[in-house]
């Protein structure tokens, strides 16, 4: 990495400094790590002026030599192929001490593609034999790489409405031939008083109560379902809590709704024709 590049990209410096000019060959070797890799290697501890070498016999293949290099900074963890916030185990280097095959960021206030015929002149003025592959502004970048993610979420959030749906339809199909089977007990209530009011709180408690069990089971057999699954496919990221309360939530504001028709129903129950039922 050249000087500036995390203000480049605006990456927060947690601690230390910058990559400088004076960073180059013959200077002391220097590296700057994430704050992932800070705190694995030195828990609680800080890591600026410690020493980290490369140990792995595959370093020298690609001109990354063996020597200590000392730690002068720390900055927040970036995911280098999506150029997003992530957790990353990452070690930079002085472009100018480990000097490889890389990307040349720049910040633009204009059109960035206005600048590229610049940059490629100013590259080929400074080695001809540079080769300038693709120029890509980071949202396009970034667009590129979620594409993936974006589809799997459009065609999983569709499945998740589809299902949720037809929760709604389950929920009020039982509740309304509970209704129907419970006209003569609704009637009889109403004619000795009761408010109409109680007997929609009474459905719309049952449908709360058909919700709650079924979001406590759905919970149970998807924790588990997710345990088994993490045994076999490696990376598999279990929701947190957060989403769980909040599917939860969902699934049960759409029982409570998909009780209200039945409720109201069962309230508009006429007490003359209920009583002659039977």
């Amino acid at each position: 990495m050249s000087p500036n590049f995390f203000a480049t990209l605006g990456v927060p410096l947690l601690g230390g400094r910058d990559f400088t000019e004076a960073d180059r060959i013959g200077a002391e070797r220097v590296v700057i790590v994430s704050a992932s890799l800070a705190e694995r290697l030195f828990p609680g501890q800080s890591v600026l002026g410690r020493r980290l070498t490369w140990t792995d016999g595959f370093m020298k293949f690609i001109n990354i030599s063996g020597e200590p290099r000392r730690i002068v900074g720390v900055v927040a963890d970036i995911d280098d192929e999506r150029v997003a916030p992530a957790p990353a185990i990452t070690v930079y280097h002085p472009f100018e001490q480990e000097i490889a095959g890389g990307r040349l960021f720049v910040h633009a206030r204009t059109d960035p593609y206005a600048l590229v015929p610049i940059v490629t002149r100013i590259a080929r003025e400074l080695s001809a034999d540079q080769p300038v592959e693709r120029a890509a502004t980071l949202a396009d970048v970034r667009a590129e790489v979620l594409a993936p993610d974006r589809l799997n979420a459009l065609v999983f959030g569709g499945f998740a409405g589809l299902a949720l749906a037809i929760s709604i339809v389950g929920v009020a199909g039982v509740l309304a031939f509970s209704v129907s089977s419970r006209t003569r007990e609704f009637g009889i209530r109403l004619a000795i008083g009761s408010a109409p009011g109680r007997i929609v709180a009474g459905v719309l408690r049952e449908g709360a109560w058909i919700g709650g069990v079924g979001v406590a089971v759905g919970l149970a057999i998807g924790m588990i379902l997710a345990q088994v699954a993490g045994s076999y496919v490696e990376g598999l990221r279990i929701p947190g809590v957060v989403p769980a309360i909040g599917a939860a939530a969902v699934l049960l504001s759409s029982a409570v709704v998909a009780s209200a028709l039945p409720a109201a129903r069962a309230a508009r129950v006429d007490v003359i024709r209920s009583l002659r039922t039977e």
